[in-house]
């Protein structure tokens, strides 16, 4: 069965011009209902309190308050509230800032409509969805040196199992928890179990911090 849900969205963009652009694209797409837009952090916190969205569609660069900081005040007043992030940059500093923040979506603006509207899906229903773009840019910072990878199977950090970190390194790879099931012949119910304990013990909020986690620990490498 289909869920119906209309979702509703609101959009916050500095630049007039793409914020209007995109107002009109998502109105374009079904299933989805702009709740309204802002030009920066602060207009978007005082829109999400009167609107209540599902999801913001959130640009970084912005005056008076940026895209991260607003991210992290919104996840901590409204955290029912989902955040994809739409920005021009695709560097270190952005992507592990907006993730760190709160933000589930991080896309660059190159995104066609049908990204977005995946991306959209995706959060409302719990998970992660990353530009592949982005994707690459997390195993390079760890390649480059940020970190250094621990070795696979041999000090695990945060006291995580062995199972729990092969849990993790599915999420990094983007599976969900219906693929993580069958790849380790476990249940579904199982794999939440994995989740919470893993998430409790490396305080991670979400499946895009998880990512991030992952790749900053070594346990997804460049060849995945």
């Amino acid at each position: 069965m289909t869920d119906e849900r209309v979702t509703r969205v609101v959009v916050v963009d500095d630049q007039t011009v793409v914020r209007e652009g995109l107002v009109l694209l998502l109105e374009l797409l079904p299933g989805l209902e702009v709740a309204g837009s802002a030009g920066d952090g602060e207009q978007a916190l005082e829109l999400v309190a009167r609107v209540a969205p599902d999801v913001v569609l959130m640009d970084l660069r912005m005056p008076r308050m940026d895209g991260v900081e607003a991210t992290a005040r919104m996840r901590e007043l409204h955290p029912e509230v989902e955040v994809v992030v739409l920005t021009t940059y695709a560097d270190d500093e952005s992507i592990f800032a907006a993730l760190r923040a709160g933000a589930r979506g991080y896309l660059t603006k190159d995104a066609g409509a049908d990204e977005i509207a995946r991306a959209i899906e995706a959060v409302r229903g719990g998970h992660a969805q990353l530009d592949p773009a982005v994707q690459r840019r997390l195993v390079e910072a760890v390649t480059a040196g940020e970190q250094r990878p621990r070795s696979r199977g041999s000090g695990l950090p945060d006291g995580l199992t062995r199972r729990e970190a092969e849990v993790l390194t599915l999420i990094a790879r983007g599976r969900s928890n219906a693929e993580i099931a069958r790849e380790l012949f476990i249940s579904e119910a199982t794999v939440k179990t994995h989740i919470n304990n893993l998430f409790a013990k490396a305080n991670l909020r979400d499946r895009a911090q998880a990512v991030t986690y992952a790749f900053r620990n070594g346990l997804v490498g460049e060849d995945d």
